[in-house]
């Protein structure tokens, strides 16, 4: 016997298990799911209560052999995968390949990745949880049957190589609904009047028009506004009422998955994916200096939920860092959401001691900055609600009705860890008493017109998915990636915008499957997969349901879908090799030219971004390229004669120490710094300034 073996998904997280368990354990990595359903055929017995028909994953073979060679020497088997469904069907399937008993609890889960979690979760295995399982086997049929019967279709009828899923398609559909409304948009005008007002010597004040003779005034154009003005002319402004009042606000709960992923959009400009890798570094463990640990708590979560002992830290660390005012009586308790699986906790640094600037020898700046998010969202939720003072005054002027409203902040609250977004202006108004009349300086006249809705991006779009119930938190990037992956949208300037294939896909997928594509029936899916989860129903018999009105429509589109003709966009340049004009294909980076003479002639080309800037090696225009990652750099359109390249976008300015290039770091507009790593010039303003201009 070799002692106990130890399976988890990932080596980083193999790695950070061993530092915790000593020698008498050896932990292994199956990289993720060994068995799966097969790639190349439908996979689900469907005369046999759709049965899964599992194989070992194609280059999986070898490792799954080494696990059951190091099972059969083991003295005993731990399954450590992720504490979710996924890592449940992981386990389950491992179970059954090393042939462990069902009953034995072999089972370990812990939700965060430290020496005290993870010793505490091997005294207490458990059993696997088979309804867990049946609640992933039943997505994965689900996804199984929607995807591999209506996807042939699509092929036959619009373009090979193009898929339908039980999600996606509703994502896809929700992003081109968003676009009929911006594209139906009609403007209309508007105008808004204020007046400025003085009470005193100083105290000047804004108040905006809102009733006449009590109702709604509406201002269509200027002519009305004018009609207004004259008609108040000389008229006094009378203070008719104050109203002083106390307003709380109230700090944001901890991160969830699609909290963590919409903030990390707007607050960094990170995708969904990108969130999501780095909170898994952060999750499965990080050297700092002579120790490892996970930092995080697991991030696929929809609970808002906090472990006692948590809470007690961190009120720890906010009565001795900011003091007791800004410490709750008590522990705030935040709701999650119906269908939220309370056994998981909300995403949170595993120990709040740990201050975010104190780990940034040890963190790449990207997982500096997602860190320092979650720790501050966290400190930030258990702290006392910020206080504004707030004043309002009602006036009237001849038959109108004017507003004027101040607030300051007195108490920071929460606001002192973590700012808001959508920061409340501060606006003070002078002291103002009932039957006060104050003077007209001038009105404030403003023409508006009325704008279309905004187009979706990751922060929207997994907002409105989880409002609707659509996905669950580890669903949420794959969605976004396969419809962007199979040339539905495009992501331009982190907005989603439809291709005329999206909305092929969409059309034919709302005409021909309804039932499929409705968000309230794949909503309530969802909620039947959680009752899975929880026994509450039994796998076969929702799938039952689903597949009998399911398959009529199936049988339906297969005799009725009609041929679409999808023509490719044509381009003025011509094809160096045959003459004939290129068309705009969609690709993994997005879209690029290609001869439409393919397979005689296989020329294609990439679209450049030109910069507008000269190459200092060869005087050749330095462009946006594409790294095989994905990741954007910029480099000489001479390649590969002249390898020049930046990561950041250079400007057309020169270094006033050195004379290189001055280049713009990140998503940073308001710092600029030289190219040259040796000379170390930065500066803030605007670029002009920086160069010295």
């Amino acid at each position: 016997m070799s002692g106990i073996l130890v399976i988890v998904e990932s080596p980083t997280k193999a790695r950070t298990l061993k530092k915790f368990l000593g020698t008498k354990y050896r932990i292994m990595a199956s990289q993720g799911h060994l068995i799966d359903l097969p790639k190349s055929k439908l996979g689900i017995d469907l005369e046999n209560n759709f049965e899964p028909r599992y194989i070992t994953i194609r280059g999986k073979g070898k490792v799954l052999q080494q696990l059951k060679e190091a099972g059969k020497k083991a003295e005993g088997i731990y399954l450590a995968a992720d504490p979710d469904r996924e890592g449940e069907a992981i386990c389950w399937h491992l179970s059954q390949a090393m042939k462990i008993p069902p009953g034995e609890p072999c089972r370990v889960e812990f939700n965060e990745i430290t020496k005290s979690a993870v010793r505490e979760a091997f005294t207490q295995p458990r059993h696997i949880d088979m309804d867990r399982v049946d609640a992933q086997q039943a997505r994965r049929i689900l996804d199984r049957l929607v995807g591999y019967q209506i996807s042939p279709l699509l092929w036959r009828n619009v373009r090979s190589g193009l898929s339908a899923g039980r999600v996606q398609s509703v994502a896809l559909l929700i992003i081109c609904e968003r676009q009929k409304e911006i594209d139906d948009f009609v403007e209309e005008e508007y105008w808004t009047l204020k007046a400025l007002l003085r009470a005193g010597d100083d105290g000047l004040f804004e108040a905006s028009l809102e009733r006449c003779r009590g109702e709604k005034v509406a201002l269509p154009n200027e002519e009305a506004v004018k009609a207004i003005t004259e008609a108040l002319t000389g008229a006094p402004f009378t203070v008719q009422r104050v109203k002083k009042s106390k307003r709380r606000r109230r700090p944001a709960p901890p991160f969830i998955t699609s909290s963590l992923q919409q903030e990390a959009s707007s607050k960094l400009g990170f995708t969904g994916r990108k969130t999501m890798i780095l909170a898994q570094q952060l999750y499965e463990g990080i050297n700092i200096g002579d120790q490892t640990a996970g930092l995080i708590t697991y991030m696929r979560t929809d609970s808002t939920r906090i472990a006692a002992q948590a809470q007690q830290e961190a009120r720890e660390l906010i009565a001795g860092r900011f003091g007791k005012d800004y410490l709750p009586a008590k522990p705030p308790q935040y709701r999650s959401r119906k269908s939220a699986q309370e056994a998981h906790e909300a995403i949170r640094p595993t120990a709040v001691q740990r201050d975010p600037r104190a780990l940034i020898a040890y963190l790449s700046r990207d997982q500096a900055r997602l860190y320092r998010l979650i720790w501050e969202r966290f400190v930030a939720s258990q702290m006392n609600p910020a206080v504004y003072d707030r004043v309002r005054a009602d006036l009237t002027a001849g038959e109108y009705e004017f507003k004027a409203a101040g607030s300051k902040l007195i108490f920071p609250g929460f606001l002192k860890v973590y700012p808001a977004p959508e920061k409340e202006e501060e606006t003070v108004l002078p002291p103002l008493e009932e039957g006060q009349q104050v003077k007209l300086v001038k009105f404030l006249p403003g023409q508006h017109f009325t704008q279309p809705p905004p187009r979706f991006n990751d922060a929207s779009l997994i907002k409105i998915l989880e409002e609707k119930g659509i996905g669950r938190p580890s669903t949420y990037v794959p969605i976004i990636e396969t419809i962007i992956h199979r040339g539905y949208v495009l992501r331009e300037k982190k907005a989603f915008i439809p291709t005329e294939l999206g909305f092929i896909v969409a059309d034919l997928m709302k005409k021909h499957f309804p039932g499929v594509i409705d968000l309230d029936f794949t909503a309530r899916m969802e909620e039947r997969l959680d009752e899975i989860e929880t026994g509450k129903l039994q796998r076969d018999e929702i799938l039952h349901n689903f597949y009998q009105s399911f398959e009529k429509q199936l049988l339906a589109a297969e005799q009725e879908m009609e041929k679409v003709e999808l023509k490719d966009e044509i381009s003025e340049e011509t094809c160096p090799q045959c003459g004939q004009n290129l068309v705009f294909k969609h690709g993994r980076f997005g879209r690029f030219l290609a001869c439409p003479g393919y397979p005689e002639c296989k020329f294609t080309k990439n679209i450049v971004k030109e910069t507008g800037v000269t190459c200092p090696l060869d005087g050749g225009m330095i462009v946006e390229r594409r790294s095989k990652k994905g990741r954007i750099f910029y480099g000489c359109n001479n390649y590969p004669q002249c390898r020049f390249s930046l990561w950041d976008r250079p400007l057309p300015l020169k270094c006033p120490r050195c004379g290189s290039l001055m280049v713009q770091p990140g998503r940073s507009k308001k710092t600029v710094r030289c190219s040259n790593k040796e000379c170390g010039y930065k500066a803030g303003g605007s670029p002009e300034k920086a160069a010295g201009r």
